[in-house]
């Protein structure tokens, strides 16, 4: 198994994308932590995971509270003596045209898609400075490399996911720690149908028709990028951002 041992924490995991991710991940040997506000979502998905063999432990967490990802994230790598994966998959968004958002709407969507994967990327490097090796893998969005009618705020989160990912694998090259991140495209998840669908019920359809793939993204088709990144087959790529979004975004 190719991440046999290694210890993974997962922000966002108690669905959608995350969920697949932190199964990806056991399969292939990872010990994962589940880190979500959802905390029994987060204990269902450890729950699944030891019931198909793997090692897995869930951890409720607001990725907007700086010091409780830091606790958490120490707790994880003291469980497992030090941290060699984390994904930053955790986040939300509302759409709607800008000139109806407020500043209480910016700061949400920053907090949970910009700020929390800061926070977690700083507690990640401190342990993986110290050991010299690490993989970090964000979950961005074309919507951060393209733009988004309707998404602006999420779309420049998501660009700054992007730009952080690249800044961040130059600083800590030189210690051996992998950072990159991948873009889905629309996707079919809880989110995208609470607060996408529910508003606009064509829209997947509309998503479909212009998608060279012909459907919609599926968690399932995120979580194998992240393995493979998460790999020492990924041991020299670093400061990447990967569209998985079936030919919508080439770039």
């Amino acid at each position: 198994m190719k991440l046999d041992g290694r210890a993974a924490f997962v922000t966002g995991a108690a669905s959608g994308i995350g969920r697949a991710i932190a199964h990806a991940l056991a399969r292939e040997g990872a010990r994962v932590t589940i880190a979500d506000l959802n905390a029994a979502g987060a204990h269902a998905v450890a729950a699944e995971i030891e019931k198909a063999g793997g090692v897995a432990a869930a951890q409720p967490l607001d990725i907007t509270d700086v010091a409780a990802v830091d606790a958490a994230v120490d707790a994880c790598a003291g469980r497992a003596g030090g941290l060699h994966i984390l994904v930053n998959c955790a986040g939300w968004d509302k759409p709607m045209p800008f000139v109806q958002t407020t500043p209480e709407f910016w700061d949400k969507i920053l907090a949970i898609n910009l700020r929390g994967p800061m926070a977690c990327t700083r507690a990640a490097l401190r342990h993986m400075i110290k050991q010299q090796s690490g993989k970090i893998i964000s979950i961005a969005s074309d919507a951060g490399r393209v733009g988004s009618s309707g998404e602006a705020v999420y779309s420049a989160a998501k660009g700054g996911i992007i730009a952080l990912t690249k800044t961040i694998a130059r600083e800590v090259a030189r210690d051996r720690i992998n950072v990159n991140c991948i873009c889905p495209g629309p996707s079919d998840t809880p989110l995208f149908q609470t607060e996408f669908v529910a508003t606009s019920p064509k829209l997947a359809e509309s998503l479909k028709r212009v998608i060279p793939w012909g459907r919609l993204g599926v968690p399932d088709d995120v979580a194998p990028a992240v393995v493979f990144l998460a790999s020492d087959d990924a041991g020299f790529i670093t400061g990447q951002t990967l569209s998985v979004s079936g030919g919508l975004t080439m770039m």
